[in-house]
């Protein structure tokens, strides 16, 4: 289970790398300017869309032949990716080529990424006592957060300690090889999984699905719906009110460069340290309740916290990404077991590419650049948090008829 969780490390410090370092990508490929960190911002988003063919890939493929063969796939093809990014030519090696493999290489990794958290938190929720899965689950939520911490640690370290030359002819590479390394000892370290007790009774027993992602659409749509919903508000909360922040800074503060990773990495740490508390608090009162305070919470706060950190100065900011960044880490630490309790083992992680990659992909790669764009249009420093408070309300009604999985005291033991 600690290797299972802690593979979500390496996950998102390539994932949200991408993100943190969006400034100095757009000089190093795309040549500079304000167009260039649209079109940075633009190719993440279109390499979303490869996250829910991902999903459905390697989802079905963990419902049909085992959640640790699944695992080691991705890990596999994560680790490629990020090696490869880091030996790419520059645009001032090749031109315009050099943006096009950037964003192909982005959408390998997204394809790979698309099925890792998923069948990650499904792997978790399958081997834990049921009294336990919101904070064992939870931890998968925690780790990727470690992995964000590091993207944004190892980012703001480069930055601060070369000048823009330097990065602009190699300093960019090195958090891309960190990753790399990191990737590879994972993948060796995963290869010591044993498959999930979920899949195993199901080979015992003769359940396993031949066409997942068919049955799970036919029987349990209700349950793709839900898990849209919560995946919507993690999503929403996470990529605008956590990743977004230092593109956000460059363009509504003062701030530095550096000073804004600096900030994010302090948000990082929020998100460490809340996403266990909020797991295990799941476990005690349910999971329902927990994500119907998260959504109103949602509604009413990021609007007055990004007008405050593009209005205020260092520690407003610090204020207002910690709040912003305990508020997702909060959603996302509930919605791990939430999600994957509204499937049966068969065809889980199936489901979970139906309903939580789905919405992924919606309202996580497409709404850094949206916010951007918002910011630029209006000058108005809360349109970010605006687009977190009406997904949040919109979400809300599927949330509060949330089937409640929390499993009651007597038979959790």
């Amino acid at each position: 289970m600690v290797i299972a969780g802690l593979s979500t490390v390496v996950e998102w410090y390539d994932f949200t790398l991408y993100l943190y370092l969006a400034t100095v990508l757009s000089r190093v490929f795309f040549g500079g300017g304000e167009e260039a960190l649209l079109v940075t911002l633009a190719g993440f988003a279109v390499s979303y869309l490869m996250r829910p063919l991902g999903a459905l890939c390697f989802g079905s493929l963990g419902d049909r032949i085992g959640r640790r063969w699944m695992l080691l796939a991705s890990m596999i093809l994560m680790t490629a990716a990020m090696l490869a990014t880091a030996l790419l030519p520059t645009f001032a090696s090749i031109g315009v080529s050099a943006g096009v493999l950037l964003l192909l290489l982005r959408c390998v990794m997204a394809f790979s990424v698309g099925g890792e958290y998923t069948g990650v938190v499904a792997y978790l929720l399958e081997s834990v006592p049921p009294r336990r899965r919101g904070l064992v689950t939870s931890l998968a939520s925690a780790a990727s957060e470690i992995g964000a911490l590091l993207a944004v640690g190892v980012s703001a370290l480069t930055v601060a300690l070369l000048s823009d030359a330097q990065l602009a002819a190699w300093g960019w590479r090195i958090p891309f090889f960190v990753g790399a390394a990191l990737a590879g000892v994972i993948l060796v370290a995963r290869s010591t999984l044993h498959e999930s007790p979920e899949f195993i009774r199901q080979r015992e027993v003769g359940t396993v699905p031949k066409t997942p992602i068919r049955d799970t659409w036919r029987h349990h749509r209700g349950a793709v719906v839900r898990t849209f919903a919560v995946s919507a508000l993690g999503s929403i909360t996470y990529y605008v009110g956590i990743t977004y922040v230092p593109a956000f800074l460059g363009s509504m503060s003062e701030v530095s460069e550096a000073t804004a990773l600096w900030l994010s990495t302090v948000a990082a740490v929020a998100v460490i340290v809340v996403t266990p508390l909020f797991g295990a608090l799941s476990d005690w009162i349910g999971r329902r309740p927990l994500l119907i305070a998260l959504a109103v919470l949602s509604a009413l706060l990021p609007l007055g916290l990004f007008a405050l950190m593009g209005e205020g100065g260092v520690v407003e900011i610090a204020v207002g990404a910690v709040v912003l960044a305990a508020l997702a880490g909060g959603v996302s630490a509930v919605a791990a077991p939430a999600t994957a309790e509204q499937f049966p083992g068969e065809g889980r992680l199936s489901g979970l590419a139906l309903g939580v990659t789905v919405a992924t992909a919606f309202f996580g790669g497409a709404t850094p650049l949206l916010a951007e764009l918002l910011v630029r249009q209006t000058g108005w420093a809360g349109a970010p948090g605006a687009m977190i408070a009406l997904v949040a309300v919109v979400v809300l009604p599927a949330l509060w008829t949330l089937r409640e999985t929390r499993p009651t005291r007597d038979t959790s033991a």
